[in-house]
């Protein structure tokens, strides 16, 4: 590992570019001064198809400036601008840099237009035909290439049309979903639980809760084994939206439905991430989105 953590690559990389370019500038000096053998007439002797014969003359002077042009160029160009190494070049340019310019450029001709939404509250926001039609195109970008574009979601991934949240629904939740992100963590519960034959009665009294079809005394030998569950989920199973533990009462299923899907939960555990927003969008368009957002569970609400 070493050998990606020292400088030797970075030396390595900026040796051989200043010594390509020193060596095409000797090799054009080294050119000018020698001599190829010729004949009286200044040819070398080279004949093609009879009667095309090689001259000996020297490269145009436009030609040869031109070159020397090109390898002042280099060298300015790798003084100014990254290019050897780790030296990071008098401007200090990087493309991260760069890029973060033109999106603080971007954001501050589109700021005046955020900024009559500031003060609205999401509820209002909601109705307005301007604010939901940038809160789409917001996303459609971020958003849709994992929740779907009709914000139903899939497997893994949550609906968000259905009024079931694993941290909360009000606007001001969703706003901090967007902006810091979520990382939800199942841990394998299978050996806390106890046997196999204990794992698969727990799976059963999960069904049961939600009302789904069961094994009633597999869910009955379940229940005191689902001690170790409450914890997180609550006795009732109804979850915990501080820890983000779902609740097991209402028949919602991220991560797939039926005693197969529920056993391998116990005993594999899931990590789950929503990568925060925060650093990517503003606090302003964060606003927006949570709005629009909160309008697909809120349709009723949206419309009055």
């Amino acid at each position: 590992m070493s050998d990606f953590t020292s400088n030797f690559w970075s030396l390595f990389v900026a040796g051989i570019t200043v010594i390509s370019i020193i060596a095409c500038l000797l090799l054009l000096w080294f050119s000018g001064k020698a001599k190829a053998m010729t004949a009286s007439d200044n040819t070398t002797g080279h004949v093609w198809d009879g009667d095309l014969r090689e001259m000996n003359n020297p490269l145009p002077r436009w030609w040869v400036w031109l070159f020397v042009f090109t390898i002042i160029f280099a060298f300015a160009y790798l003084a100014l601008y990254p290019g050897l190494g780790t030296y990071a070049g008098k401007l200090a340019w990087t493309s991260t840099g760069q890029h973060q310019a033109e999106v603080d450029k971007g954001n501050a001709e589109i700021a005046p237009l955020f900024a009559k939404f500031a003060a609205m509250k999401p509820e209002d926001m909601a109705k307005d035909p301007q604010a939901m039609a940038i809160g789409e195109r917001l996303y459609m970008n971020n958003c849709a290439q994992c929740h779907a574009s009709d914000a139903r979601g899939s497997k893994g991934f949550p609906n968000l049309t259905d009024g079931d949240w694993l941290h909360g629904g009000t606007p001001e939740k969703i706003k901090e979903t967007l902006t810091k992100g979520r990382i939800g963590n199942m841990p394998p519960m299978g050996a806390a639980v106890g046997s196999a034959d204990d794992v698969k009665n727990v799976a059963q009294y999960v069904l049961s809760l939600s009302g789904s079809p069961h094994d009633s005394l597999q869910a009955a030998l379940g229940k005191s084994k689902f001690g170790v569950c409450a914890a997180c989920h609550g006795v009732g199973g109804q979850g915990n939206q501080a820890l983000g533990a779902p609740n097991l009462t209402d028949d919602t299923w991220l991560h797939g439905y039926g005693a197969p899907a529920i056993v391998a939960m116990i005993n594999s555990g899931k990590v789950n991430q929503m990568p925060a927003q925060g650093e990517k969008l503003t606090e302003a368009q964060i606003h927006v989105l949570a709005s629009y957002v909160w309008g697909f569970s809120n349709k009723g609400s949206a419309a009055q």
